[in-house]
C-alpha cells in the first residue's frame, strides 16, 4: 500500500512525536510506501528521502527545490535548509511584566491550581496533550477577560475576503472613486456595480441537495464579479477585478495609496503576502485564518489587551514560525499581553515566562510543574523540559 499522511504531528507534544515516527517506520518496514507531509524537523530527520516544494507560497511556489537525504537538506540553500540551520536559542533577556493576573483553576482536570500570568509579556503554557493547558487558559478568559485568537474559520460568507474582514476594502473603493469621479459603492460586490447574474460572487453555485454543491465560473462576467461599466474604471491601469487578483505583496507595491499599503503590511507581516485580495476566506486553512485574525488585531487594537492563542504554529513552516514570533513580539511591544498554548520548542524558547502543566494527561495531569523563565526551566523535571534538553537546549 501507499499511505499519504498529512501532518501527523499536529497538536502533539515532542514526546508523542517519537511514537508517531515509530508507527510510520513500522508501516515502511512492512513493505509499504509512506509519504508524509510535515514541517517537524524530528520527522524530517527520520525520512529516507526529503522532497521540498517552494521556494515560496501560493504563486511563488509549486516547484521542486530539493530532493535528497536530510543531512543534505541541512546544507541546502532552500527555505527549509536555512530554517534548519538557523538556531533559535533561549531568550537571554526576558521582558519583565508590568503587572500580573492571578487565576485559580479547577476546571476539568485542574487540581485547584493557582497561576500568575505577568502582563505585558509573552507567556507560553506548556505540557503534554491533556495536561490542562487549555483549561487553565479558559479560566483566565472567564476570570479576567481576554481575546481568543483561534483557528476557527474567519467567516462562512463566501463574499468575505482578507481585505473585507480586516477593514481595508472601503479604502480601496474610495481610491477608485477619487481617481474616477464616481461613487465608491460602485466597487462593492454587493452594489449595483456587481454582475447581475452571479450577484458579485464571480461563480454560479448549484445546490445538489444530498451531494456536494457545484461552483462554476460565471459566464457573464467570467469570474470578474463586476459589470463592464465598472471594470472600465481603473487606477494605474488596474480595474477593481485586477486589484482583487493581486497578491497582498503585489498590492502593496502597485496601489498608489500609502494608507492602504500600510494596512496591507499587517497582513504581509503575519506571512500572508501570497494571499490574493479577492480570495474567499472560506478557502483559508486554520493557520491562515488565525493569522488573518492577528493582522486585524494589529490594525485595530488601541487598548492594552490580553490575547490567548491555541497552538498558533499548526501547519507552519520553520520560517513562518519565525514570522509568527516576530508578530507576537510586536503585539507585546505595543503593550499587549500574549498567552500562547504551544508544544513547539522554538516558541517555548522565545517565551518571557513559562507555565508548565502535567506531568501526564487527563487525571494524571492538572498540576503546575514549573513557572518562571525558560533558562531555569532546563533544570526542571518535566516531559517538556526533557524535550528541550534533548534538542540541545
Amino acid at each position: 500500500m501507499t499511505y499519504v499522511v498529512d501532518e501527523p504531528t499536529v497538536g502533539l507534544h515532542p514526546t508523542d512525536v517519537e511514537s508517531v515516527i515509530q508507527l510510520l517506520k513500522r508501516l515502511r518496514d512492512s513493505g509499504n510506501n509512506v509519504l508524509v507531509v510535515e514541517h517537524d524537523p524530528a520527522v524530517m530527520a527520520e525520512a529516507d528521502q526529503v522532497i521540498e516544494i517552494g521556494p515560496g507560497a501560493g504563486a511563488a511556489g509549486g516547484r521542486l527545490v530539493f530532493q535528497g537525504r536530510f543531512a543534505e537538506l541541512r546544507d541546502a540553500d532552500t527555505p527549509t535548509g536555512r530554517g534548519l540551520t538557523d538556531r533559535r536559542p533561549l531568550k537571554a533577556a526576558a521582558r519583565v511584566g508590568s503587572g500580573g493576573l492571578t487565576v485559580v483553576g479547577s476546571r476539568n482536570n485542574l487540581r485547584d491550581v493557582t497561576a500568575r500570568f505577568p502582563t505585558g509579556v509573552m507567556t507560553v503554557l506548556t505540557g503534554v496533550a491533556g495536561s490542562g493547558k487549555s483549561s487553565l487558559a479558559f479560566e483566565l478568559v472567564e476570570q479576567h477577560g481576554a481575546t481568543v485568537i483561534d483557528q476557527k474559520p474567519v467567516s462562512t460568507n463566501r463574499r468575505s475576503t482578507p481585505v473585507t474582514y480586516t477593514g481595508i476594502a472601503p479604502a480601496i473603493r474610495k481610491l477608485f472613486a477619487r481617481h474616477n469621479g464616481v461613487s465608491a459603492s460602485l466597487f462593492s460586490a454587493n452594489s449595483d456595480g456587481a454582475c447581475p447574474d452571479c450577484k458579485g460572487l464571480g461563480v454560479i453555485y448549484t445546490d445538489l441537495a444530498f451531494m456536494d454543491g457545484q461552483e462554476v465560473s460565471c459566464e457573464t462576467c467570467h469570474g470578474r464579479r463586476f459589470t463592464p461599466e465598472v471594470l472600465a474604471h481603473t487606477v494605474n491601469g488596474l480595474s477593481i477585478a485586477d486589484v482583487d487578483d493581486l497578491t497582498i505583496d503585489q498590492a502593496i507595491a502597485q496601489l498608489p495609496d500609502q494608507g492602504i499599503s500600510r494596512a496591507l503590511q499587517q497582513l504581509s507581516a503575519v506571512g500572508l503576502g501570497y494571499l490574493r485580495l479577492g480570495q474567499s476566506l472560506s478557502t483559508l486553512s486554520g493557520g491562515e485564518c488565525q493569522r488573518v485574525k492577528i493582522a486585524k488585531e494589529l490594525r485595530q487594537a488601541d487598548q492594552p489587551t490580553t490575547y490567548v492563542l491555541d497552538e498558533p504554529t499548526t501547519g507552519l513552516h520553520l520560517n513562518d514560525i519565525d514570522t509568527l514570533l516576530h508578530v507576537l513580539d510586536t503585539l507585546v511591544d505595543q503593550g499587549h499581553t500574549v498567552i500562547v498554548i504551544e508544544h513547539n520548542l522554538d516558541v517555548i524558547r522565545r517565551a518571557d515566562w513559562l507555565i508548565d502543566l502535567g506531568p501526564g494527561p487527563g487525571r494524571h495531569g492538572g498540576t503546575i510543574l514549573y513557572t518562571g523563565h525558560p533558562t531555569t526551566y532546563l533544570d526542571a523535571d518535566s516531559p517538556t523540559s526533557h524535550a528541550l534538553r534533548s534538542a540541545g537546549q
